[in-house]
């Protein structure tokens, strides 16, 4: 399945850049406004990309729900995430080699577009599919498929990176060769070489400076 790999998809949250203190703070923000109480050990250890299941753990009133929505854009407002260190420089390099690169998140698009025009990539993303332009959220392949369908890959020739379950389920169910970031257990020599010779190796990956660890799944 790897010989052919040209495209590389990636989940942007937690993936490329390290949001989760201001997801966290919105999150709390948020519930405070609408008057329920936040279990941050509920919320650690149930996180999901899909906030309606994060709302489900935390016990929020279906019909809080899509104000809960609009409270935490308003809360994360303007703030940027920042790369994680080093990521900019793999992603790069990636482009450099000829891959096809692009972003599948569970985030809103102007918020995912606004943080990739801050980090100065855009030019190197061919496709960006945020959760409000799918149906179904993650776990659910849409997503996936439909950044494949834009760009004119097909699974066969992509993998998917990506640091939650939900983004190895929807990687499976959509075909492709999914990698999870996972803190800092494992590393992995991603690809070296050009698009059509690509060979995954575990192993350390020292492409740059990123010191990501991830994990074929």
């Amino acid at each position: 399945m790897t010989s052919g790999i040209n495209t590389l998809l990636f989940d942007w949250d937690g993936t490329i850049v390290d949001s989760a203190h201001l997801g966290l703070q919105a999150f709390q923000k948020a519930f405070t406004e609408l008057g329920e109480p936040f279990m941050l050990d509920v919320y650690e250890s149930t996180y999901s990309p899909n906030w309606y299941a994060t709302y489900e753990a935390l016990g929020l009133p279906r019909e809080k729900w899509q104000r809960a929505d609009e409270l935490w854009l308003v809360h994360y407002g303007d703030q940027l995430a920042e790369l994680i260190e080093g990521v900019g420089d793999v992603l790069l390099g990636f482009h450099r080699d000829g891959y096809k690169l692009g972003v599948v998140s569970s985030g809103s698009h102007n918020r995912v577009r606004r943080e990739i025009e801050s980090a100065q990539l855009t030019d190197i993303f061919s496709v960006v599919i945020c959760n409000d332009q799918v149906t179904n959220r993650k776990p659910h392949p849409e997503g996936l498929e439909k950044a494949l369908e834009q760009i004119s890959s097909r699974s066969n020739e992509t993998v998917y990176v990506g640091d939650s379950p939900e983004d190895i389920q929807m990687g499976k169910a959509a075909n492709v060769l999914t990698v999870g970031v996972k803190g800092d257990d494992f590393q992995l020599v991603l690809w070296p070489g050009t698009p059509g010779q690509a060979q995954p190796v575990m192993g350390r990956y020292r492409h740059r400076q990123w010191r990501r660890r991830v994990v074929l799944a």
